[in-house]
């Protein structure tokens, strides 16, 4: 064996070709997953209860992305969820991330998408006054909220079947 420490190395002492695992999570695969500001991405969250764990999926809108591929790397997620806009900052490497799925790639000219949360306001704000003046219900107020959401992501190109297949085998 050949180090600094000649024949006799001490016990705290890993030579460099030998793998040392981090962490649980399979980190080439979720660098190699490239997650962009305009994906909708479906990403399954584990959530400890009573002693196991329940798994939650989460599906929105990816609005930014930080710190790059790095350890501390992560991603905001945007959702109407009856009537109420929520956002969720996962991090990108977390082992209580079960899976990250990008369900459709949109193509976009910003790198972070912050606007939409005004736009997807003004516009259910639009669609409410229409409804007011018209004398909709609440139920309907709420399609048009997700109907505005949903117009904002219209302009989508689906993902190829490799990066989504690549997705769930993580």
């Amino acid at each position: 064996m050949h180090h600094k420490f000649g024949d006799l190395a001490p016990e705290w002492y890993i030579p460099p070709r030998m793998a040392i695992t981090v962490s649980p999570v399979n980190m080439e695969k979720r660098k190699a997953l490239d997650v962009r500001a305009g994906d909708t991405v479906r990403v399954t969250q584990k959530i400890p209860e009573k002693g196991k764990f329940r798994l939650q999926v989460f599906e929105g809108l990816v609005l930014a992305r930080k710190h790059g591929k790095e350890a501390g790397g992560t991603f905001t997620v945007r959702r109407v969820l009856s009537g109420v806009g929520v956002e969720k900052i996962f991090p990108l490497y977390s082992p209580m991330i079960e899976k990250i799925e990008v369900v459709k790639r949109s193509r976009v000219r910003r790198a972070k998408l912050y606007y939409i949360r005004e736009k997807v306001a003004r516009e259910a704000r639009r669609m409410l006054r229409r409804t007011r003046m018209m004398g909709g219900s609440a139920a309907a107020e709420e399609k048009l909220e997700a109907a505005a959401e949903a117009e904002v992501r219209a302009d989508a190109e689906p993902v190829a079947a490799e990066v989504v297949a690549e997705a769930k085998n993580d």
